[in-house]
């Protein structure tokens, strides 16, 4: 019999030929099986009597596959035997988990009380012989409300000398066992904060998230269920090691780190060992091009994909020229063994590259349709922060194009999912079994020990700061986003993200938050003829000090535009206007004179990405993972933009 490995060949018989292999899919069944458990156990590390049961469902469909083999294999795109039968596995595998996983959720919602009750028990138990649990006792709690009135309401500081004792090396600080990675969050509302990932929140990041999401997505979009690969923009982190050898750096992972999810991605194994985004970007965008079939364009944030789609539009030319010639280009700084096996992978494509260029040259408005026929999705978050770049991809590039915003996470865990992909707007239903959620009104968010509620006891219509009980050692801890409950699901809340609550501009103790201020923003703008909005973000004049002139306290706007070179002083007065329009209390403010007019400066094209670059390399964030600041608390960026400015 020939082993899975010798399998992995391109299928180029005739379909007639075709016809006859039938009974061979009979011979290559323990090779499925393998590869199911394989996928399985490299996910989510699940118990080996679930990994055969999804075995045993994949092999019972396995007389289906030539069927799927041959709708595939009579397309544009040739695939290898092996490389299907992993992603017909994984589909069918992860398929099952959602629905499980959904029905689930479906019967927690009815009954939210009693699942948050069991959740927090669960993590106190786990954790009540660390010295954490010791301390408050956690082996005699029996209730959360026992719970609320013994461990306070806790931030950052709180756990900041823990988790550097965690990080020297010593055990059951926190948490019962060693962390898998020191996870540093994006640093969006000041500086980054290193926290604890555990396999705990990742396996419920899996299950509770990713499985519950993709079984929404198939309902909505049943064309995501294809065997049609993925383009998934994605950056291999760099770690860095503690005292103790635990890797320390963003909370996420390279799907290099699993063979057989590879086979999902249009992007070949090699790439992942690229540590230039430049670079690693470039390769994303020439192995997408290569293949006309591609089903979904996925990343963390739509960011990503706008920064993805501009840099394709720089670089178009380069990229064609590699599909044509069948090379991967010199520009790229490749370790010669990485360049060889990517180069292995070109063969000269003339007729794609004829293609490629007619589309190009036919502008950039609905690209992605144009160059991907068959794309179904834009799998990426286009809330809070990303709503710009979502909308920008929306109305130009991906024109036409379906987006899923599938998670409300954080480097804390999995907060929410959204059920709805179809709905405008993006709302999400908190995840009853991730984390134990409390919900801090807004009133009372200057409050060092407030009351909180419950998720029974919430309001639709409110907002409220979120405060969360993790599995990974974080008790009642003040995460800093604000969101508004909208709804509910059964009993479980509907929110939608407002803003965080360090992203807020107070020049006098106004307290304008982010979505207030990007409503002004984009009323404005669409009151400057010709304007698209790019990005942007905004600065306190007192950290500019003498640099801006002027003594009156107000608020510095750097906005990156197309379509206009230059504003005149009444447009930019209509921003201020739109702002004092939406928010009464800044109105009063500016009425009094307390606070002055804001300053608009337009940056030049560009400057925004040079600027995500600059923050990056300031902190131990990643691509994957980077959020743009949408009010800047350094000096230096500031005056960074300050540099950019055109007019």
């Amino acid at each position: 019999m020939k082993t899975f490995e010798a399998l992995d060949m391109q299928w180029t018989l005739p379909s007639h030929v075709l016809d006859q292999m039938t009974s061979s899919w009979f011979r290559v069944a323990w090779q499925l099986a393998v590869a199911v458990i394989s996928i399985a156990v490299a996910v989510v590390g699940l118990n080996q009597g679930f990994v055969l049961l999804a075995a045993a469902g994949v092999l019972s469909a396995a007389a289906m596959l030539p069927l799927l083999w041959r709708n595939c294999l009579l397309g544009e795109q040739r695939r290898s035997p092996s490389s299907l039968l992993s992603q017909y596995a994984a589909v069918k595998v992860v398929g099952w988990l959602g629905k499980r996983q959904r029905r689930r959720l479906e019967v927690d919602t009815l009954n939210v009380k009693q699942v948050q009750e069991e959740t927090l028990l669960k993590r106190l138990r786990k954790h009540q012989h660390t010295c954490y649990g010791e301390q408050y006792d956690f082996c005699s709690i029996k209730d959360s409300a026992t719970f609320r009135t013994r461990h306070p309401v806790t931030t950052y500081n709180h756990y900041r000398e823990l988790i550097q004792r965690i990080a020297a090396g010593e055990e059951k600080v926190i948490i019962a066992k060693k962390p898998v990675i020191l996870a540093m969050t994006s640093g969006t509302s000041g500086a980054s904060a290193m926290l604890l990932s555990t396999k705990d929140t990742n396996t419920e990041f899996f299950l509770q998230g990713v499985a519950v999401c993709l079984d929404a997505m198939r309902r909505a979009f049943p064309a995501t269920e294809s065997l049609q690969r993925t383009t998934k923009l994605f950056y291999t982190p760099t770690f860095r090691q503690s005292k103790a050898g635990i890797p320390i750096g963003p909370n996420s992972s390279t799907p290099a780190s699993s063979r057989h999810m590879l086979n999902l991605y249009t992007t070949p194994a090699p790439a992942f060992e690229v540590p230039s985004e430049k670079d690693t970007l470039y390769l994303h965008l020439l192995f997408a091009l290569k293949d006309r079939s591609v089903g979904t364009l996925e990343s963390n944030f739509a960011s990503t994909v706008f920064y993805a789609f501009s840099a394709l539009q720089e670089r178009w030319q380069e990229l064609v020229d590699d599909i044509e010639r069948g090379t991967v280009s010199i520009a790229l700084v490749l370790e010669p063994g990485v360049r060889a096996r990517l180069e292995a992978l070109m063969k000269p494509d003339l007729e794609r590259a004829v293609q490629l260029r007619a589309h190009f040259e036919d502008g950039f408005r609905g690209i992605a349709r144009r160059l991907w026929p068959q794309l179904h999705l834009v799998l990426a978050v286009d809330s809070g922060s990303n709503q710009i770049y979502g909308e920008m991809l929306r109305e130009h590039y991906c024109e036409g194009v379906p987006f899923y915003s599938p998670f409300y996470a954080a480097t804390e865990g999995l907060i929410g999912v959204n059920l709805w992909p179809e709905h405008v707007s993006r709302r999400y239903l908190l995840c009853p079994r991730s984390m134990f959620c409390e919900f801090l009104p807004e009133g009372s968010l200057d409050d060092e020990q407030p009351d909180t509620l419950l998720m029974g006891e919430v309001q639709e219509g409110h907002n409220y700061e979120l405060v969360v009980t993790n599995a990974s050692g974080l008790y009642r801890y003040r995460i800093g986003d604000v969101v508004k409950v909208v709804g509910f699901h059964n009993q479980c809340p509907l929110v939608e993200f407002q803003y965080r609550r360090g992203q807020m501009l107070s020049v006098r103790g106004e307290k304008v938050s982010e979505v207030l201020f990007l409503g002004a923003l984009k009323a404005a703008v669409a009151l400057w003829p010709g304007a698209q909005l790019v990005d942007y973000c905004c600065a306190e004049s007192g950290i500019l000090g003498d640099s801006i002139g002027g003594s009156d306290p107000h608020y510095q706007v750097f906005v990156e535009l197309r379509g206009v070179r230059n504003l005149s002083e009444e447009q930019r007065y209509r921003l201020d206007q739109c702002l004092q329009r939406d928010s009464a209390v800044y109105r009063s403010f500016r009425t009094k004179g307390s606070i002055g007019p804001m300053r608009v400066q337009l940056v030049s094209q560009g400057a925004f990405q040079e600027l995500r670059k600059r923050m990056m390399s300031f902190s131990d964030t990643s691509p994957n993972t980077f959020k743009m600041h949408r009010v800047l608390h350094r000096k230096e960026y500031a005056d960074f933009l300050v540099g950019k400015t055109v007019s």
